[in-house]
Formats: C-alpha cells, structure tokens, sequence
C-alpha cells in the first residue's frame, strides 16, 4: 500500500476530529496521472455506445468535464436488465485504481452484471470527511441515471462500494441518494466526521450494508464507532458473531426497516482491501475474499422502496 499525505479541499472540522481522521483518506494507489479541475455536468461529449468491454465516457458542458468508465460484460445486450455496481476509487487515485484493487470487472464478466468506475476531480470524492467540494452525490446520480436509462441496467439492483476515501462515499451515497441503492459495500472506509455525528443523518429508505474493516489500521476505532452507531440508530438486532479463520469476526444484524447489516474484522489487516486483485491495496493474506463476500451480498438485496433519484 502506498500512502500518501495530501492537501486537497475539505471541510472544516473541530481539530481534535481533524487529528483523528486526517489520514484516512491519504492511501492512494499509486498512480499519478493528472485528472482535469472540472465539475459534474450532464451533457455527454459523444454518445455512449452501449456494448460489452470497457467505455470511458465524459460528462462535459460549459468547457469543464467529469469522467466515468462503464465495464460491460460480454455477451451484454440492451434488452436484457443488469446489476450495477458503482466502485469508487481511494485518494488520490482515479477509476482504474478501484478496477485494479476490486477484480471487479472480472467478476462482472462471471456473473454478469455492469460496473461503473467514476473518476473523482483532483483524485478524489468529497465524501464524509474527504476529500474536495465538488458535488459528488450529483456526479453518481447522474451516472446512476445515465446506466438505468442509456444501458438499460437495473434499477431495483443498483449497489456501490468503494475502498478508503470512496468507502466513506459509499456510506453518503446511501444517505444522500435516498431510493437509488439496494446495498453498499464500504471496505476500509468510514461512517465518520460532523454530518455522521447527526443523529439524523440515516438512510430514508432501506439500504443493506456489508463491510470490512482491519484491525490494524490506524482507524479502525473511527471506522468500528462509526457502523456500531449506524447500526444503534437503525434499531439493528445484533447477531451472535461467528468467530472465521485468522480470528476474523462475522457479525450480522437485521434492522428496524428491513436492511441487513454484516460486519468483518479483520484483525491482521491494514488499510486495505481483503484478498483484491491487486493495485497496491490489495491484502492476499487477509483470510476472506471481499470481492466474492460483496457480490454474494448484492446478490441478495434488491432495492426494497423509493422510486430512485
């Protein structure tokens, strides 16, 4: 894992909670290549061509620009409904660093669903405490839009997941973008900062949640207080936890508004992603396989209510 300390635009925190929390989202991947200063917009720069394999495409207008890449299975058609899995990348990374670590365009291609690696601006996504002020939840609503509509996936099975700084956004997306996903997947990230501390700030609709999250990284705590007091507020009924291999522990938890929540502590794991497939974050000797674990997960969860966003 490389880690880096960065200075990109954030929001203002108390110091002690800045002190904590700061180096969260300053593991990246390793790749550097520059991504343009733009802002989300929803005119694309060419028409998307639905079909299977990789496609970037560029949300442009007004001059400025965001960017995405859609990774469709083959044998993929228009007529037929597919799974979508948004995966968000770490900080400072882009969309390649999150295929790279996930595997996840290799297991799309097995079971056969779409997956989209949104590109954050300046390297990263303005997620609970980290990292930027661009308008985020707008970038992955229009995407989520553009694949129910344009790639014909899904809507009932939309999930996103995300590694570090883009596990904290899957936990806002769940939040902000009430109706659009059925689970998420935070791995290594965070229910943490000053709107996490809002007894108010919850999902209004159901939204299922499994996460990792390794005992030997340096935010654990922050990370374990954060889906302790996710599960409080939504009135969770704590399962016996199952003790796995390599001492990891399993908890389940069925909630007041019918989400599921499955937690793994990983004791001997770091900031990183369990069993990945590579990219610099990825732990091989983690003892689960998180890729597999995640679409097992989504597999099972449908979108319960809401009409989307």
């Amino acid at each position: 894992m490389t880690t880096r300390r960065g200075t990109p635009p954030r929001k203002a925190l108390p110091t002690a909670l800045v002190a904590l929390l700061l180096p969260l989202a300053a593991c990246g991947s390793g790749d550097d290549e520059d991504t343009s200063n733009a802002r989300p917009t929803k005119k694309p720069t060419a028409k998307e061509s639905p079909r299977p394999g990789d496609q970037k495409v560029t949300l442009s207008g007004k001059g400025e620009k965001r960017v995405y890449t859609v990774h469709a299975p083959p044998g993929y058609t228009h007529a037929r409904k597919l799974p979508l899995v948004i995966a968000l990348h770490p900080y400072p990374a882009d969309g390649r660093a999150a295929a790279a670590i996930s595997g996840l365009s290799a297991k799309a291609d097995k079971e056969n669903f779409l997956v989209v690696y949104p590109d954050g601006l300046n390297r990263g996504f303005n997620a609970m405490i980290c990292c930027g002020t661009e308008d985020d939840v707008g970038f992955i609503r229009t995407i989520t839009k553009r694949l129910t509509g344009t790639w014909n996936a899904d809507p009932d099975r939309v999930y996103a997941t995300g590694i570090s700084n883009g596990g904290d956004m899957s936990y806002k997306l769940a939040v902000e973008l009430p109706g659009t996903f059925a689970a998420v997947a935070p791995v290594s990230g965070g229910y943490l900062g000053t709107d996490a501390a809002k007894a108010s700030y919850l999902p209004r609709t159901p939204v299922s949640v499994i996460t990792f999250i390794g005992g030997l990284d340096e935010h654990y705590a922050g990370m374990d207080a954060g889906i302790t007091s996710w599960q409080k507020r939504l009135s969770c009924e704590q399962a016996k936890a199952d003790t796995l291999k390599n001492r990891i522990k399993r908890t389940t938890a069925k909630c007041r508004d019918g989400s599921n929540v499955v937690v793994y502590r990983l004791p001997e794991m770091g900031h990183s992603w369990p069993n990945g497939a590579g990219g610099g974050m990825s732990d091989p000797t983690a003892g689960v396989n998180a890729t597999d674990l995640i679409w097992d997960f989504f597999a099972s969860h449908r979108r319960e209510s809401g009409d989307g966003n």
